[in-house]
């Protein structure tokens, strides 16, 4: 069976970079997979992607040497329980604000004892080059678990999420931050109140052991979290990187048209 080199970097502490694939293209992503990309992170979450497109992505970033993850709509045992089956060699779950909600979902991506994922299917093995039970034998080890901080109140429950069995990265993602950040009159925070919950996410996660990333939207960036101590870091997405070039071409042929900013991550 494959093991995880994502997970191996991780607990070796070194950084991994990926980027997230809004798109759901396969060619996009065949390509993509094959560009040296630590991991590529299929985003369930925000865009319309169902499960056959879902299967078909997770198998090919996995036969192109990539690790193929998902961040699921929710840390639900539903979700978690078909992106796994489907081949994802991990997920990162959204708005973690409690300890709860991140047992729950931690839960949901073990097989028991340690957690109740419920066994079943073919796919996952297939994408670890295993038979079925040698997959349900390992997969407790190789199977990656990122929950994300998003919010004050998960900022405020770091020490106990992550300190938490099974949790093998925090990730921020920092436009969600600042918009849970906003005032009741609704006002952004400033730039620095918003790099200060970063720097606690950053502090809490040297503290006990559990490594951490953000959404960045450049290389240089993503660098300079590196350098801070990050190691789960993703690099825009297709879609950006995708706009971000036609901007640039359409600029450059029709400087008088203004390139419309449709796509942040």
């Amino acid at each position: 069976m494959r093991t995880n080199p994502v997970k191996e970097k991780l607990r070796n502490g070194e950084p991994s970079f990926g980027t997230w694939l809004s798109l759901g293209d396969l060619y996009a992503t065949r390509v993509l997979a094959r560009l040296g990309f630590d991991w590529l992170t299929l985003d369930i979450e925000h865009s319309a992607i169902d499960w056959t497109q879902a299967t078909a992505v997770f198998g090919a970033v996995a036969d192109a040497g990539c690790v193929p993850l998902a961040r699921v709509p929710e840390g639900t045992h539903h979700y978690i329980k078909r992106v796994l089956d489907a081949g994802a060699w991990g997920v990162v779950v959204p708005m973690v604000d409690t300890v709860e909600q991140a047992k729950t979902a931690i839960a949901a991506a073990k097989y028991p004892p340690e957690g109740n994922r419920s066994v079943g299917g073919g796919m996952h093995s297939m994408n670890f080059a295993a038979a079925a039970g040698d997959y349900y034998a390992h997969a407790n080890d190789e199977i990656l678990v990122v929950l994300q901080t998003e919010s004050p109140q998960g900022v405020a429950n770091a020490e106990e999420i992550y300190s938490l069995p099974g949790c093998d990265a925090i990730f921020i993602g920092p436009n969600d931050l600042r918009f849970q950040m906003r005032s009741p009159g609704g006002e952004f925070p400033t730039p620095e109140e918003h790099e200060a919950a970063v720097q606690r996410v950053i502090e809490v996660g040297k503290q006990v052991g559990t490594p951490t990333g953000i959404h960045a939207m450049d290389p240089e960036s993503a660098l300079e979290r590196a350098a801070q101590g990050m190691q789960f870091l993703a690099v825009g997405s297709d879609l950006r990187m995708m706009t971000q070039k036609a901007q640039e071409a359409v600029a450059a042929l029709t400087p008088e048209t203004a390139a419309k900013d449709v796509a942040r991550y």
